[in-house]
């Protein structure tokens, strides 16, 4: 496995398991149940490790796939800056999410204030991760570009089979 099929497969950890740890939170918040939040903050912590592998497997992915023809050094730019940024808050609800754990263990007074913080960076993650997702995916998915080489290829395709 080299660090392309490595970054593949890391890449849908974290921003699946943001959205799933988001969901169980929520869910523990709609049911009053404990165990069902501290389920969610280790789906984030857990995630937040994830994000890290992502992360530092996404520059041997680069180098294995950036001189592949159809791949534009333009799109692996803007997606190493939006992996940064998702990178970044990952690490942030990550922390939240540890600190808010240990308050809950520890019984302090002030632990749903931390709930209510994880609960709000999560919606910053998922948001982000719809756009790292998406810009990693236009990489070496032509049929998800929003440009005109999509548009190009396609006719050049159907004058061929005249």
């Amino acid at each position: 496995m080299n660090d392309a099929h490595f970054h593949l497969v890391a890449t849908h950890l974290p921003i699946v398991g943001v959205l799933i740890g988001f969901l169980v939170l929520l869910s523990g918040y709609i049911i009053k149940n404990p165990q069902v939040k501290i389920t969610a903050l280790a789906i984030f912590i857990f995630s937040a490790l994830t994000a890290i592998a992502a992360f530092y497997t996404g520059e041997g992915a680069e180098d294995l796939v950036e001189n592949l023809p159809g791949i534009s050094e333009t799109l692996i730019h803007n997606h190493e800056e939006v992996a940064e940024l998702f990178f970044t808050m990952m690490l942030v609800l990550g922390g939240a999410s540890l600190l808010t754990l240990f308050f809950e263990l520890k019984k302090l007074p002030f632990v749903n204030y931390g709930f209510v913080l994880v609960l709000l960076i999560s919606i910053g993650c998922i948001v982000i991760s719809k756009n790292v997702g998406t810009s990693g995916g236009e990489i070496s998915h032509l049929e998800i570009r929003n440009d005109n080489n999509v548009i190009q290829l396609n006719s050049n395709h159907d004058s061929d089979d005249d």
